[in-house]
């Protein structure tokens, strides 16, 4: 994984849940491989790979939607990738931080985004 690639994985809510979160992240890492779709899928994912280079830094979060369900959003990656990602979804949200487990060189961070 390289060292701005992300990794999300959403579960709760509905797939324009998953896509009001995924957009909210654009702004910080850029487009997504692709835009949570499957309307009867129970987990949705995207791979962000790479850090967006215009606009504010840590930008993003701002008019990503509102969630109609709780969402789990477990995000994967180098530890500033996954900090940068806690940050822009914590300013989009409300949310609740279930805590982080790091590897060698990897980070995985659990939150809760609440409507």
């Amino acid at each position: 994984m390289s060292g701005t690639q992300l990794t999300v994985t959403l579960s709760g809510g509905g797939a324009d849940d998953a896509r009001a979160v995924v957009r909210a992240l654009e702004g910080t890492f850029g487009a997504p491989d692709e835009l949570p779709a499957d309307e009867n899928a129970t987990v949705h994912t995207a791979t962000f790979d790479g850090e967006r280079q215009t606009g504010p830094a840590g930008g993003g979060g701002e008019g990503s939607g509102r969630l109609s369900a709780p969402v789990t959003v477990t995000v994967q990656g180098s530890p500033q990738a996954v900090r940068r990602a806690s940050d822009t979804l914590t300013r989009a949200f409300t949310a609740r931080d279930d805590g982080a487990a790091s590897g060698d060189q990897e980070q995985e961070r659990e939150l809760l985004l609440e409507p």
